[in-house]
């Protein structure tokens, strides 16, 4: 994969070394990170800290970070420094992306992404302390990759004093992986919703400890083995509301088996249901 870096237009390309063979991947196939400067924050006693941008593309998330580099004054020694705080990401002026520090979002897609982090850096051992905002333009040339999993329903407003029948459809529209996925509903706990079904893939999740039966009534959650493109699931689920009102959030998470690799999965967010 390319990636182009702001003004400077640089390029990282993968470069097979002298005593190997090309990478057998096509290049836009590999994930890369992209870092550029965005700053220097500067204390009343000489504390410097370099910060730089960092994104991740060629894969489903983008992955933000912002490394920095601690000195004070005085001394040559370079620190080990800690970096958190919040971060924005504009695309032709419109945020496309936001999070905490280091964190993910779903990748939007190829682009200029205007970077701003509000960030607090410390230095370990100790003796820098600086906060501050930092900027950078990133452009991420990887294509984003096609959905391979969705959550459709039928209806997305509850009201309030009533039972609702939701239908919720989850589809597989990839090949890749197996019909293997986990699907969760949950309202606002402090509503009062209530969320049953009588469906035998669906359970009321179990809390407590052992010999507790207690389960969460604003809460289903569903194991779904037969996943297949071209045949969805069908779940459906009754919300009942009192006075209060509650929305309902979906979110569907998936095996993308790869032979023994421990980490193959996703997770998509589902359709949420809003109340009148």
């Amino acid at each position: 994969m390319r990636i182009l870096a702001g003004a400077a237009g640089l390029s990282l390309a993968l470069v097979a070394p002298a005593w190997g063979g090309p990478d057998p991947r096509p290049e836009a196939d590999v994930p890369a990170t992209l870092c550029a400067p965005a700053g220097v924050l500067r204390g009343a006693h000489v504390e410097r800290a370099e910060v730089s941008l960092c994104a991740g593309s060629g894969t489903p998330m983008m992955a933000l970070s912002a490394p920095a580099t601690c000195s004070r004054g005085g001394t040559k020694v370079r620190h080990s420094c800690l970096t958190s705080g919040t971060w924005t990401a504009r695309r032709a002026g419109a945020t496309v992306a936001s999070g905490t520090l280091p964190g993910s979002q779903p990748y939007p897609g190829p682009g200029a992404y205007d970077v701003t982090a509000t960030v607090r850096v410390r230095s370990a051992p100790a003796g820098v302390d600086l906060r501050g905002t930092v900027r950078a333009t990133l452009t991420l040339t990887a294509p984003k990759r096609a959905a391979t999993h969705r959550v459709e329903v039928d209806r997305r407003t509850l009201r309030r004093g009533a039972t609702t029948t939701l239908t919720y459809r989850v589809f597989r529209d990839s090949e890749a992986g197996d019909g293997s996925a986990r699907f969760g509903l949950i309202g606002e706990e402090e509503s009062g919703v209530r969320i049953g079904t009588a469906d035998a893939r669906c359970v009321n999740p179990l809390v407590g400890r052992h010999p507790s039966k207690a389960r969460l009534t604003y809460a289903v959650d569903c194991a779904l083995t037969d996943l297949q493109p071209g045949r969805p699931a069908t779940v459906k689920v009754r919300v009942t509301l009192g006075s209060a009102c509650s929305t309902v959030v979906s979110k569907l998470g998936y095996w993308m088996p790869r032979g023994q690799a421990l980490y193959t999965g996703g997770m998509v967010q589902g359709p949420t249901v809003g109340c009148r």
